[in-house]
């Protein structure tokens, strides 16, 4: 007679095999009592690559799937079939998918904070500053970059409401899906993770070129290995992993740019020996603008890459320990970046480097000689901080090729939730890990090899165009979700009272953070048809110059029409949208109550610095 499995108690023994009789029972055996041996090294590592067993998205107590199909029935679908055919989106399944997601919640609230303060500050900020200053000039910078900041700050503080009340995974994607269409979600979604999967090797060849910084003979390949490899290891130690190597990156950075500052202002009122004052000599001559309107809206698209991945704090939602807490905090030091990091930093680099120094115009991106930070420097006769600088650069970029394979890696695991890529791409195992999709963004790191041949720009120009736009449309995206989505919750009878976290730019902010984006896609489609030397190019450059600029238009179109007729999708009407699901049901008045009393007892600086951070 087997063993009954039923017997729990007397199952957690393994049986002496002399006990065993023909006919026996549980009662009449004799278990051992000995400890089984701890599993080894490698058997634990390739345990966490497996899927976790006990994880399922569907509810584990039956009653919960009846009560579910229950409560389904009563409302009428999202998403009607149009004909007799089959084939339909399931939006209730999707943002079911996403708000299940097995996703590890490990980031704390340190690791959010250095993510929204400078986790993707890198060769935009440092190395691409300069070229947006030769075309502009200082003042065109500065405007540009409060101008992109002013949006993004709106667009942020949109993202943060959305994200601490739904923390799903895939983020303003999901949120595409679910307030506006399916179709525009799965165009968003596929245009993002392009984006980053084209960043990946991007980011390791301008590590590569940075290298050749000291030795221009240096073989690249071998620092392509090490520096995707790095990259590769990394992300394979999961969100705890990923969180904490931000953290250490963003330090570095913070520190690096809090100290060129100081250093600025120093270099600015002639405080080095041998230097003099400069002032705002450099907006007298050789002037403050270059190239005029037709500049500035030039550098309105530089600056707009330049802020790419500050939406990524909202990605990592999903893997936070805590949103509720850690979201505002994290949210409100984007103020501080766009402020600190930007703004003040680009404002010394225009009072200190003129746009006419040739060194501006050194070939190629990536390359850290033409930094406008390690020009400054140079300018001023310091001989060891150029290298220091070169460094910081290194660092930089190897932040953002770290953050395009998390940002592409969950990207593809949320689209594969909501089947809007292959099943295979949402495998999380038991470290709460999207393998299969991480090890599809390292794979495009592979394209880094390309940084010793010639064609390596070419090739790489035209994979940037295909996602080239994609931030503007996602930031644009998460401004229309927050408006559907506050248009919805007053529809439904909801209160703003009810909201964990609200926006400080309210409904009007996402208006404007809207608008702004619009604007930017108007300046690339003009600086794109027409650049500023455009009298100088033959037809088949403009041409070409155009089709770099604003191909993204296009592919994004080309995505959403054919999800659309392919799945039969529909705008998501207001009485339809789902606000329940993923929803993290907060008990808002006991948590506005006991903040209120700890207000209380805090001193006014306390009170101003909660506020703004």
């Amino acid at each position: 007679m087997p063993p009954s499995t039923g017997d729990i108690e007397m199952n957690i023994f393994p049986i002496k095999e002399d006990s065993l009789a023909q006919g026996s029972s549980y009662t009449m055996r004799e278990p051992t009592y000995e400890e089984a041996a701890p599993p080894r090294f490698l058997d634990r590592i390739m345990d966490g690559f497996r899927r976790d067993p006990t994880q399922r998205i569907t509810p584990e107590d039956p009653l919960d799937e009846i009560h579910a199909a229950e409560a389904t029935q009563l409302r009428r679908p999202m998403l009607h079939r149009r004909s007799s055919q089959s084939q339909y989106y399931d939006v209730r399944m999707a943002n079911l998918q996403t708000a299940q997601s097995h996703l590890a919640r490990k980031l704390k609230g340190r690791h959010l904070q250095m993510i929204a303060i400078g986790g993707s500050i890198g060769s935009g900020l440092f190395v691409t500053s300069g070229r947006a200053l030769q075309v502009g000039g200082p003042a065109s910078l500065l405007m540009a970059y409060l101008f992109i900041g002013c949006m993004l700050y709106c667009t942020v503080q949109a993202l943060g409401e959305l994200a601490v009340a739904f923390p799903v995974a895939g983020s303003f994607s999901a949120y595409s899906t679910r307030f506006l269409d399916p179709s525009w979600g799965f165009a968003m979604g596929w245009n993002y993770a392009l984006q980053w999967l084209v960043a990946l090797p991007l980011e390791i060849i301008a590590a590569s070129i940075t290298i050749t910084y000291w030795n221009p003979d240096l073989n690249k390949a071998i620092f392509v290995t090490i520096f995707l490899i790095a990259v590769v290891a990394i992300n394979l130690f999961g969100i705890k992993g990923y969180g904490e190597a931000e953290f250490i990156f963003a330090i570095i950075k913070v520190i690096a740019v809090i100290g060129f500052i100081l250093l600025g202002i120093v270099l600015n009122i002639g405080g080095v020996p041998g230097g003099g004052y400069i002032g705002v000599l450099y907006w007298r001559q050789p002037g403050a603008f270059h190239n005029g309107f037709k500049g500035l809206c030039s550098v309105f698209v530089t600056s707009a890459f330049a802020f790419a991945g500050t939406e990524l704090v909202g990605l990592a939602a999903a893997e936070t320990a805590n949103p509720r807490k850690s979201l505002p905090t994290a949210i409100k030091q984007v103020f501080w970046r766009i402020t600190l990091f930007y703004i003040v930093a680009l404002f010394l680099i225009g009072l200190l480097v003129p746009y006419d120094d040739p060194r501006l115009l050194i070939p190629g991106s990536a390359s850290a000689a033409a930094s406008p930070f390690v020009i400054a420097i140079e300018n001023a006769g310091i001989e060891v901080l150029p290298s220091v600088m070169n460094v910081v650069i290194l660092i930089a970029v190897l932040s953002v090729g770290n953050s395009s394979v998390f940002g592409s890696s969950r990207t593809l695991a949320a689209l594969a939730d909501q089947k809007q890529a292959p099943k295979i791409l949402s495998y999380v195992d038991r470290r709460g890990r999207p393998l299969v999709s991480i090890v599809i963004s390292s794979s495009m790191g592979l394209l880094a090899y390309l940084a010793d041949l010639d064609e390596q720009a070419a090739v790489l120009d035209w994979l940037v165009a295909i996602s080239g736009l994609s931030s503007v449309f996602t930031w644009s995206s998460i401004c229309l979700s927050h408006i559907r989505f506050r248009r919805a919750w007053a529809k439904k009878g909801h209160s703003l009272r009810e909201l964990a976290f609200k926006s400080q730019c309210g409904v009007f902010g996402s208006y404007l953070g809207f608008l702004l984006n619009m604007l930017v896609l108007v300046a690339q489609f003009w600086v794109g048809a027409w650049p500023v030397d455009w009298v100088a190019k033959s037809s088949r450059e403009i041409a070409k110059n155009f089709f770099l600029q604003f191909m993204a238009v296009p592919v994004v179109i080309i995505f959403y029409v054919v999800h659309r007729r392919f799945a039969r999708t529909s705008f998501i009407k207001l009485d339809d949208m789902d606000l329940d699901t993923g929803r993290r049901d907060f008990s808002v008045p006991i948590l506005l109550t006991q903040e209120a009393q700890e207000r209380r007892g805090w001193p006014r600086w306390k009170r101003l610095y909660k506020f703004l951070c």
